[in-house]
């Protein structure tokens, strides 16, 4: 696979893509009401805009059941200065959001996933890396981009072979992730996201001071990030979640054509008929070795 390309116009430019969960059962119990976060997520947006003119903000849904893109700046730059920015921001994103959490709803009530809290975080990382993909075959010349993700579920340990894929493709085409995570719990996921591109993993302590936080740790352009102390990752869980039960485990039996990972042992490897192993792995180790060797 061709190496990213030559990005920059400038090293203060910025492509800023957000993946925003919406998912109604995180929401519904956060101490944090979502009409406050999103006026937090709005003032921060605009901030980016103003910063400088050739700044874009691309934001995608992360519900529960589906994903959606919600705004690009992009799309407006060409209708005046003020259409990129507020008042066109909120009222462009907001009446897509509206659209896209009741869409969301009611495929929850048609298709339940039978108690699974987490979002579809696996599918907005996908879209987001397609849309970054699409921006690098425009030209040589486009904003710097990276993921912000804004999440607030708990992991879905069913899509940790799709996020981890989503996390290696953005580190093979030196995309940052970075994670504000606003749940009760750290998110393994999204620290390993994080720790493996370069990015930035931040659980805010006080939600009252949310606009701060992202603000002052994700409002920093890359080129800028070089001259100061951003919080680093410390303690990173790095275990992985079981191809047949999807559960988060320590130690686990890894196939060694595949790197399928299970819980327990078997005679051959479900996903490509390899035979087993008799010893299991410490799947910390396995991690961290995925992280130094991509494919």
């Amino acid at each position: 696979m061709a190496s990213a390309p030559s990005k920059l116009y400038a090293d203060d430019v910025s492509l800023l893509v957000v993946l925003l969960d919406t998912n109604p059962f995180f929401w519904s119990t956060s101490s944090l009401p979502f009409s406050k976060f999103l006026s937090r997520v709005l003032a921060f947006l605009n901030s980016i805009l103003v910063l400088n003119q050739l700044n874009e903000v691309v934001v995608i849904g992360t519900g529960y059941a589906s994903c959606k893109y919600l705004y690009n700046s992009s799309s407006y730059s060409n209708h005046g200065l003020e259409d990129g920015r507020m008042p066109a921001l909120c009222t462009r994103l907001l009446k897509n959001l509206e659209e896209f959490v009741i869409g969301d709803e009611q495929s929850i009530k048609e298709d339940p996933k039978g108690g699974t809290m987490s979002s579809l975080l696996s599918g907005s990382l996908s879209m987001a890396l397609c849309y970054i993909q699409k921006v690098f075959r425009s030209g040589s010349l486009h904003p710097q981009p990276r993921i912000l993700c804004l999440q607030g579920s708990p992991d879905g340990p069913e899509q940790y072979v799709a996020i981890m894929n989503a996390i290696f493709s953005a580190q093979r085409s030196m995309v940052s992730i970075d994670s504000c995570y606003i749940g009760s719990h750290n998110s393994a996921f999204l620290q390993q996201a994080s720790y493996i591109t370069g990015g930035v993993y931040l659980k805010p302590q006080q939600m009252d001071g949310l606009f701060q936080y992202l603000a002052t740790v994700f409002g920093t352009d890359l080129h800028s990030r070089t001259f100061l102390q951003l919080p680093k990752s410390i303690g990173v869980d790095f275990r992985a979640s079981c191809f047949c039960h999807k559960k988060t485990i320590d130690m686990g039996y890894v196939c060694s054509v595949c790197l399928s990972i299970f819980c327990k042992h078997h005679k051959k490897c479900s996903t490509c008929g390899s035979v087993f192993g008799e010893t299991p792995v410490e799947l910390d180790s396995l991690s961290k070795l995925k992280r130094k060797t991509p494919e």
